[in-house]
């Protein structure tokens, strides 16, 4: 018999409707799962085995009783640590966070627990979220269990962790510039940035969105049907739109399809990575789709004027703790967001306007197109330890030229695995929609697991 473990959140929903498994068998093996892995990855925060029990328990009576709160009642998974869960403290990742539980349940929480999901932990991240890394000055060292010695990525690293090593297969992260995908491309996941105000998120700021990370589309897709509900706390919402989320089929024939392979400035991309993309895009082109090359459309000093913005963001926020709980920011952040102190009001103003500068270029590029290929990330994954790909808080933000334009863009873009590197690291492929096509790009990825046959087995086990 497969391990419970093992099994994906649409196949446990069928097994509880036919009466097959209960949802306390099946979150008891996910939390024995935990036990021998979490050792090793360090991906939890505020893990409550027994309180997801007691969730389970519910679960199962409802079920017998044949009225589940939704059809994923009873499947175990996780949120990221800032998605706010009430009576539970929310430290950002970081040491220098005030400890209060808090007395609120942010969107997505809120919509997991009336949707009957068990919850089994938060899941950690970086100082603040603003590192694609498992480092924390807050949380334990999270690691990638495709190899412990490499990063899950970030900042929704415990979440990519998590969800490859079989910790329940739903999981939610959130995402700025990158921080569903880069961790699902690193980890080999179902990684969804939505369109902003698809799934409501609190609080809400420019290019913020929450997503669902998953070992499948199909996971992904019935994660998105709970996630995009109506919450008037977040002030950005999309008008409520019925959207056949499980409506995964697709004919490639004829779609117009951009391969965007390089972005205008950042880390170079990693030959076996442009490969496997551009594996991917003969593959789409094998199935009737038209493939046309897309040359770079940002530019250096777009990332520069944004960086500069959230670096003077930051900076604010950090000058307004006191010393002693500044000083336990993770140097590499604190070292970073220095860069931010001399900022001009102009120079503001010009780092601000790179908001829009990203979001017209990438929606100019995208026009012709029905969807874009790309890297999720010019390069595999990195060592555990380190803070960003280039190690240096100058150069912070080489590695997210291919995901951060369309958060500025606010279209859907998802990463998904797109094969691995000879040394076994997962490669991401990126799909980018048009503005609200959500479920289009799941359809784009779905078409992409049947072209891609069968990949490597999960690391169940951390290699």
């Amino acid at each position: 018999m497969t391990e419970l473990y093992r099994l994906s959140a649409t196949e446990l929903s069928a097994a509880y409707a036919q009466g097959r498994l209960s949802p306390v068998e099946v979150t008891q093996a996910v939390i024995a799962q935990i036990e021998r892995c979490e050792p090793r990855l360090q991906a939890l925060y505020a893990y409550q085995p027994e309180a997801a029990l007691a969730q389970a328990r519910a679960s199962a009576q409802r079920w017998a009783a044949g009225t589940p709160r939704s059809p994923l009642d009873g499947v175990p998974g996780t949120l990221k640590e800032n998605i706010a869960t009430r009576g539970c403290p929310m430290p950002v990742g970081t040491a220098a966070s005030d400890l209060t539980p808090l007395d609120w349940d942010a969107p997505a929480a809120a919509r997991w627990q009336e949707a009957g999901l068990v919850l089994l932990a938060k899941t950690t991240m970086p100082d603040y979220g603003m590192l694609s890394s498992g480092l924390s000055s807050f949380h334990a060292l999270a690691r990638n269990p495709w190899n412990t010695a490499m990063n899950p990525g970030g900042s929704s690293a415990g979440a990519g962790s998590a969800a490859a090593a079989g910790y329940g297969p739903l999981h939610v992260g959130t995402d700025i510039g990158g921080s569903v995908r880069l961790p699902a491309g690193w980890c080999g996941l179902v990684g969804l940035k939505p369109s902003a105000g698809r799934v409501p998120i609190k609080p809400a700021y420019v290019g913020r969105v929450a997503g669902p990370m998953t070992r499948t589309v199909a996971d992904c897709a019935a994660l998105m049907a709970v996630l995009a509900q109506p919450d008037a706390r977040d002030p950005t919402q999309l008008p409520p739109q019925a959207i056949a989320w499980t409506a995964l089929g697709r004919d490639l024939r004829g779609l117009k399809i951009g391969l965007w392979l390089d972005p205008g400035w950042g880390l170079p991309v990693d030959p076996e990575v442009r490969a496997a993309v551009e594996a991917a895009a003969r593959a789409f082109e094998a199935a009737g789709a038209v493939i046309t090359p897309v040359p770079a459309f940002t530019t250096r000093a777009m990332m520069d004027g944004l960086d500069r913005f959230w670096r003077l963001r930051s900076w604010l926020d950090m000058q307004a703790l006191p010393p002693e709980r500044r000083a336990k920011v993770l140097p590499y952040i604190r070292d970073w967001a220095a860069g931010g102190a001399g900022v001009s009001a102009a120079e503001l103003f010009q780092g601000w306007s790179q908001i829009a500068a990203f979001r017209d270029a990438a929606l100019a590029a995208s026009a012709p197109f029905d969807f874009l290929l790309s890297p999720t990330c010019p390069m595999p994954t990195y060592p555990a330890e380190w803070a960003s790909p280039t190690q240096d808080p100058a150069r912070p933000l080489e590695h997210i030229a291919f995901t951060v334009p369309f958060n500025m863009s606010e279209q859907p873009a998802l990463s998904i695995h797109a094969g691995c590197t000879a040394a076994g690291l997962p490669i991401g492929l990126q799909i980018v929609g048009q503005r609200f096509d959500d479920l289009g790009v799941l359809q784009i990825g779905a078409a992409w697991e049947q072209l891609r046959g069968v990949m490597p087995d999960w690391p169940f086990e951390p290699r």
